[in-house]
């Protein structure tokens, strides 16, 4: 089950991204500056344009089974605003900002009253981006999507972002086949798996990664720079300033101005090395918090343990687990949506090892060069797993295809062709992964 990565500078991976660039991180977030914002990316900042690839011979799509995180948001909590703003208020009644200080101060003061009573909130942006993702699926699929009488099940938590993020889906869904049948549920009593708790076992061995964390984020971080940018008096910084905190605080509020239309941008207050070193700490945080690292002892995908048993047991209703068995040409349920959180939706893209998503590395200086944040988690990151049969009812195996973020993913058992496996080597294999996991193996 652990799969230590390679490391290689140059290398190709057919499936990480449909097709892993021989660029490195840093020159894509210099190309693409908004991939430095890692989970609050705004999804259609990094919509593939890469064609998927054609249904197999004599097969055809009937089912899809997805998980898909809320879109764009304001930030969270009340201090991701608060805690830079009254930082530069403090120091402008010193009278310690220099005039890009109080230009910042005023960004910040301008912005703020469209937070009040909107943190965590779905923005236009991320209402967008989920009619956006609706719309691709039923024109990439419209064997299931566009079926007289289609069924959905379609369910999100209790978070109203997810729920709003739901509804913009299947609007779309709607809009595109008018017989469609969508039923919508929220309830606590999804959120065993649509959100899981983390057990103890979790709990200690994310507590493993925090020390390395915090080294890295005293690593990368250099705030010199930029506090002479913003004060002038750096004995006034260094008494009352903690620099390396409110680089970062900045630098959130910056990654977070694409979730929103709005003109007012922070990302001109960062050098190239400054904004690349920034994503590294969040990277290196996220990596450890959620991804397969050895340093948490890869147990962090096993997060997600009960939405991929959910998986497998809603397609069991619908898709016969074993091989050479007909399937009837009209189910009961075509589609099963599920809505959640990219704290979902990462752990469980390293659980299914969606091409290099489950990589594990041992020297996080050389992280970037395998595992990059922002091709698994922006906002709206969405599973999509596509089911296929033989054509008119005949016999034959099912085949399964894996997107992330609309692309094609290889997966960790022996293709049939392209991106297509058969369903029951790959039930087989997770099922076989979740026993050894629970036997503490």
């Amino acid at each position: 089950m652990k799969r230590i990565a390679t490391i290689v500078f140059c290398f190709v991976c057919c499936g990480f991204v449909t097709a892993q660039t021989s660029q490195t991180a840093q020159q894509e977030i210099k190309e693409n500056i908004y991939l430095s914002g890692s989970n609050y990316l705004d999804y259609d900042r990094q919509l593939s344009t890469t064609p998927l690839t054609a249904t197999p011979k004599g097969y055809e799509p009937f089912y899809m089974s997805h998980y898909g995180r809320h879109g764009s948001r304001w930030l969270i909590g009340e201090g991701d605003y608060t805690g830079p703003l009254n930082t530069l208020r403090d120091a402008n009644a010193a009278g310690k900002l220099t005039a890009k200080g109080k230009e910042v101060l005023k960004k910040l003061e301008d912005f703020y009253p469209t937070t009040i009573r909107r943190l965590g909130e779905l923005t236009t942006v991320g209402e967008r981006q989920h009619h956006g993702i609706g719309s691709r699926m039923a024109k990439n699929f419209p064997e299931i999507f566009k079926a007289k009488n289609v069924a959905i099940d379609a369910r999100s938590t209790v978070v109203i972002r997810c729920i709003l993020s739901m509804e913009a889906e299947c609007e779309e869904l709607a809009a595109a086949n008018p017989t469609v049948r969508i039923h919508n549920d929220v309830s606590e009593s999804f959120q065993y798996y649509l959100n899981q708790d983390w057990s103890d076992r979790m709990r200690r061995a994310s507590r493993q990664g925090r020390g390395v964390r915090s080294e890295y984020e005293r690593k990368y971080s250099h705030p010199e720079r930029l506090m002479k940018v913003l004060f002038n008096d750096q004995s006034y910084v260094y008494d009352n300033i903690r620099a390396s905190s409110l680089m970062r605080q900045l630098f959130e509020v910056a990654s977070n101005m694409q979730s929103h239309d709005t003109d007012i941008e922070l990302y001109s207050l960062f050098t190239d090395d400054e904004i690349y070193d920034q994503w590294r700490i969040r990277n290196i945080g996220w990596y450890l918090d959620y991804g397969a690292a050895p340093q948490s002892r890869g147990m962090m995908p096993f997060t997600q343990l009960n939405l991929l048993r959910n998986i497998i047991e809603t397609a069991d209703t619908i898709v016969p687990p074993y091989p050479g068995v007909a399937v009837p040409p009209a189910q009961d349920i075509q589609a099963t949506l599920r809505f959640g959180h990219e704290v979902c939706v990462m752990p469980l893209a390293c659980l299914l090892e969606l091409g290099q998503c489950g990589a594990q590395v041992e020297n996080l200086d050389t992280l970037d060069n395998v595992w990059r944040n922002y091709r698994i988690f922006p906002m709206a990151c969405n599973v999509q797993l596509i089911f296929y049969r033989p054509v008119k009812g005949k016999p034959g195996d099912i085949l399964v295809k894996a997107m992330l973020n609309e692309r094609e993913m290889t997966l960790p058992v022996q293709p049939v062709s392209g991106p297509y496996y058969k369903w029951a080597d790959l039930r087989q294999y997770y099922l076989d992964k979740i026993q050894k996991f629970e036997e503490g193996k």
